[in-house]
């Protein structure tokens, strides 16, 4: 099992995709199981390594492109998403006082709180975008409207991922319009 090559491959997957494009400054979440990477039941052989390999692997990618992480925590410490404090107040999230562990929080929680130059953890956020490695459920911090990513390589180690981003809400109805055209300008009254 290649923990890096995987989860490279999925990024490069989801980055160069044509339908929608992560700008700089966007937050991106991850869930991840690290036992769903190593074969096992969520929760059940939570690996330091294998976190570590994820983190890192995430932010030689993220960083260059200017794109915030976000990782997402277990259902014991309800989800709650660990990030850089710059990162937080720059998004306006409430910090919220808890520390991961490798079974409140997961390995990749604690792989990047130990790598982490000022980590805090929140409660809520609207990301534009991410990744759920071993189906941990991220889409409830994944700004509406979400939608899937269809990813040729959907497998790090032996757990399942999922890719979405968000686009705008289309509202209206029949007569609207998307994009705008010559079609769209609106005569002057005289």
């Amino acid at each position: 099992m290649d923990v890096q090559t995987d989860l490279q491959q999925v990024l490069d997957d989801y980055f160069n995709n044509e339908k929608f494009t992560l700008p700089a400054g966007s937050l991106f979440v991850v869930g991840c199981s690290t036992s769903m990477i190593r074969g096992e039941w969520m929760g059940t052989d939570s690996a330091l390594a294998v976190g570590a390999t994820v983190y890192e692997t995430l932010m030689s990618y993220l960083r260059p492109r200017h794109i915030d992480l976000a990782v997402q925590g277990c259902e014991h410490i309800n989800r709650a998403l660990l990030m850089e404090r710059d990162v937080a107040v720059r998004h306006g999230f409430e910090i919220v006082s808890v520390c991961p562990t490798m079974h409140a929080g997961g390995g990749t929680q604690v792989a990047a709180y130990e790598r982490m130059n000022d980590p805090v953890e929140v409660e809520h956020i609207v990301a534009d975008g991410g990744i759920d490695i071993g189906g941990t459920a991220i889409g409830m911090h994944v700004r509406f409207v979400q939608v899937p990513v269809r990813l040729a390589r959907h497998v790090v180690g032996a757990a399942p991922v999922t890719g979405l981003y968000s686009r705008p809400k289309l509202i209206g109805g029949q007569r609207a319009r998307y994009t705008f055209t010559d079609q769209n300008k609106v005569d002057t009254w005289e």
